[in-house]
């Protein structure tokens, strides 16, 4: 069968694979975008609850994990979040900055999807959906892919923008890791990241009971700490906080949660207590700090109930470590099935930083999730897309 011959393969329809295309396309490339999906961006069209977190306003090294997170800082540094919000009103398309600089569309991230995909057609990309790589070789200077449906391509270029294994019901797979180590380089540890963290069943039997009670919290694993929500869930904790500890926090370690952080509760407590000769429950002084169903829970766990003239110190003391000292120890994490990305991939020492090619392979290129460049929750994960698919791009 012959062969159809193209300047630049990406595989993966994803943010980075066609944010790479586009630009290749726009320099005269002919490129075919390649993808086992039935739509492309499908991770894109579901994310930030269906608005698309595309970018953060505070994007820099320090927002990333990866051996080498400073890899990132070339890309990032000429492909800015300030230039994809660019893009963005150039488009059209209306957006709006919630907490911590997370940008997020007004309407809809199909907008978003909209805006690559009118940007491969503009630049002539050959878009080719539900078509999966059944091998690659090295051929010449170039590549050859023989595809499952049976047809084979040759490409100058190759560019891996397929992901890591997060949400693997879209379709994610570890196929990129595979492509790597069949060129040589190394991939470091993966790991589920942004994932919601589970607790073992005689933990879980105590707090299901609180599932669904969100606060604002600090959650902190090591010398790292996060402010943001945490929610009980029936499988342990989630919310941003949890997400993001979630990259750090590894099996076998505990984390330490401020379920009322900067707040002096045993200072709330007994003041609570000085007022109307302290009739009131405790429960009730308790409630008005964090959720009533949890100061319910706290109080009856540190066996600190009845009226506050009926309490000491020391008991309200309990109370107050209990909110602002909780140490647990998670069982593991959610998983792949849930979590938003994938911590780890291919080592960052293998690739060219400026233009994210592999050293030593000329033409292969490897960009998006699939380095081990990982982002905080908050829109920095697309931003390490939009940048590396950009830089690939202008030289692939």
């Amino acid at each position: 069968m012959t062969s159809e011959a193209f300047d630049v393969v990406v595989v993966g329809a994803g943010a980075a694979g066609m944010m790479a295309a586009a630009e290749a396309g726009r320099r005269g490339r002919r490129v075919l975008v390649i993808d086992h999906a039935r739509a492309p961006g499908e991770k894109i069209r579901i994310s930030g609850g269906g608005r698309c977190n595309f970018t953060n306003t505070g994007t820099g090294v320090a927002n990333f994990l990866g051996e080498n997170p400073r890899f990132a800082a070339s890309a990032l540094g000429r492909f800015t979040a300030a230039d994809f919000v660019a893009r963005v009103d150039r488009a059209g398309i209306g957006w709006h900055e919630k907490t911590l600089g997370q940008l997020f569309c007004d309407d809809s991230a199909k907008q978003i999807v909209r805006m690559l995909t009118d940007g491969m057609r503009d630049a002539r990309v050959t878009l080719r959906l539900n078509t999966g790589v059944a091998a690659v070789a090295r051929e010449g200077d170039g590549f050859a892919l023989a595809l499952l449906d049976g047809g084979r391509v040759k490409a100058a270029s190759l560019v891996v923008a397929s992901g890591g294994k997060s949400i693997p019901k879209m379709g994610a797979t570890g196929w990129g890791y595979e492509i790597a180590r069949q060129f040589g380089l190394r991939v470091t540890e993966t790991r589920p990241a942004l994932v919601p963290l589970t607790f073992e069943a005689g933990l879980l039997e105590q707090t299901t009971p609180l599932a669904g009670v969100a606060v604002e919290a600090s959650v902190s694993a090591g010398k790292t700490r996060f402010d943001e929500g945490l929610l009980f869930t029936h499988r342990g904790l989630s919310g941003p906080a949890v997400l993001q500890i979630s990259s750090y926090w590894r099996e076998g370690e505990a984390i330490t949660v401020r379920m009322a952080p900067g707040v002096d509760v045993l200072g709330r407590l007994k003041a609570a207590k000085g007022e109307n000769g302290g009739k009131a429950q405790v429960a009730t002084a308790l409630g008005a700090v964090v959720p009533r169903r949890l100061a319910d829970w706290l109080c009856a766990r540190e066996g600190v109930q009845g009226k506050l003239a009926e309490v000491g110190d020391k008991g309200l003391a309990k109370l107050d470590g209990a909110v602002n000292g909780w140490t647990v120890k998670p069982v593991g994490s959610e998983g792949y099935r849930t979590a938003e990305v994938t911590l780890g991939g291919v080592a960052t020492e293998a690739l060219d930083q400026t233009t994210m090619a592999a050293k030593g392979v000329p033409g292969l290129y490897f960009i998006g999730e699939v380095v081990d460049i990982t982002g905080w929750l908050g829109g920095y994960n697309f931003q390490w897309a939009w940048s590396s698919g950009w830089a690939a791009g202008q030289v692939a």
